[in-house]
């Protein structure tokens, strides 16, 4: 058992040492602070690629915290199990004051902090979590008679009018690292050590760049340019703060603003309403559509192949990268749940494996608004024609032609379906699960 009290702090979507909300708090203390990391066998179990990127992403973010913890003369605790036998362990092997973490508001990490939260009560040990990945959390920006909005942008409005310093300023953590509980480096099992498959990847800059913010309102929508900021993976993960992206927002673009904005809006909704992370529709009758669900066109649709050119191009990025630009991740997610009638949740599932960026509060957002069952959702007759969509937003073909190169070729398949016939087919399917 390691000598004096200890604060565990439980490193989960927030993997930096800078500006981190509940690590500052534990730095504060006064007790010596132990950073752990636990490889959840619950969500690892689930994942079907043991290549996947995003595991190979926090293995590297936690390489890269703790060589900064090396030279801090301490150690991350890196473990691999389910959350509540991890912490048994750790009850049995530190001398644990209290446990320190930043909120998460997915469903199941809702349930598994509960459940931790009790085990560590019943010793008395107290469980302290903050707010860190988002700007405004819960109910923090409500309407006036104190609910939740269900549209986005009055609720915009409410969250600029809150914004001011306080809510940007960094929290110093550097100012207290002597704080971290100083011992002998503790190796990191490595990918092999939890199941998965060691590789390479190049992730995108954790930094913001400011020519593309200052242009992101004009070029954000056009695929074939590096028109966004790709900080998407690092959003999710918390290998940057979301204040200091914000901050850095306010001052470049207020329409990459806005896309931040959007962020904590879906995970207000995922908090408020949380049937909607348990696959169920924000509108319940949109839970009526009779979908088609045609397999075969699934996988066309997966595999990038419905003859449809900017709809095939952003399922090969997608397949290829774990990346997909936002606007074709909106004409790739009309395409499925309208012009094919397959369940928006297929596709959420789907975008779920490949999305390094995968966050379920915004995917899950995204597809609901793409099938018209969301809060502030796109109408359901709403319906993306993918044609004019690659006229207007890619109109040389420069991306299509990058990830459909057999474009104009006797192998590249036929339409799956014909456009007006597909519109018809929905609007009449849709309008009949609504009314009824």
């Amino acid at each position: 058992m390691a000598a004096g009290n200890i604060a565990i702090f439980w490193f989960r979507r927030d993997l930096r040492l800078e500006d981190n909300a509940s690590l500052y708090h534990a730095l504060r203390s006064g007790l010596q602070v132990q950073p752990i990391f636990i490889f959840d066998s619950n969500i690892l179990d689930d994942l079907e690629d043991k290549a996947d990127k995003r595991v190979l992403f926090i293995h590297q973010a936690l390489e890269q915290i703790q060589a900064q913890l090396v030279g801090l003369k301490s150690s991350l605790d890196v473990r691999h199990g389910k959350p509540m036998e991890v912490f048994t362990q750790l009850l049995s092997e530190y001398k644990i004051a209290a446990v320190y973490t930043n909120h998460d508001y997915e469903p199941y990490a809702s349930e598994r902090d509960a459940a931790i939260a009790a085990m560590l009560k019943e010793k008395g040990i107290a469980f302290h979590t903050f707010k860190d990945q988002v700007i405004f959390e819960k109910e923090e920006v409500v309407k006036d008679d104190g609910k939740p909005y269900t549209v986005f942008t009055p609720y915009s409005r409410k969250w600029k009018a809150k914004l001011n310093a306080f809510y940007l300023k960094s929290y110093p953590t550097a100012d207290y690292f002597n704080g971290f509980h100083k011992r002998s480096p503790k190796a990191l099992p490595s990918l092999e050590d939890i199941g998965f498959s060691a590789g390479s990847f190049s992730f995108p800059d954790p930094e913001l760049d400011p020519k593309i913010a200052k242009k992101y309102t004009e070029q954000r929508d056009f695929p074939a340019v590096r028109g966004t900021s790709r900080l998407g993976v690092h959003l999710r993960f918390g290998t940057i703060s979301i204040r200091q992206l914000a901050k850095q927002a306010t001052q470049l673009n207020e329409t990459y603003l806005n896309e931040l904005i959007w962020r904590d809006f879906y995970h207000m909704i995922l908090w408020n309403f949380p049937r909607v992370g348990k696959g169920l529709s924000f509108k319940p009758e949109y839970d009526q559509i009779k979908w088609r669900n045609n397999e075969k066109e699934f996988a066309a649709w997966c595999e990038g192949r419905t003859g449809y050119p900017i709809v095939d191009a952003g399922m090969r990025e997608l397949n290829t990268t774990g990346y997909m630009h936002n606007r074709v991740r909106m004409i790739v997610a009309s395409f499925l749940t309208k012009h094919l009638l397959i369940d928006w949740r297929w596709g959420e599932a789907y975008f779920a494996k490949k999305l390094l960026d995968f966050d379920l509060a915004a995917n899950n957002g995204g597809w609901q608004w793409a099938a018209g069952s969301g809060c502030d959702a796109a109408p359901y007759f709403r319906i993306f024609n993918p044609y004019l969509q690659t006229k207007k937003f890619d109109p040389d073909g420069a991306y299509i032609k990058k990830w459909v190169p057999e474009l104009n070729e006797l192998t590249y398949p036929r339409p799956i379906v014909e456009h007006e016939l597909a519109r018809k087919r929905c609007l009449d399917t849709y309008a009949a699960a609504i009314r009824s």
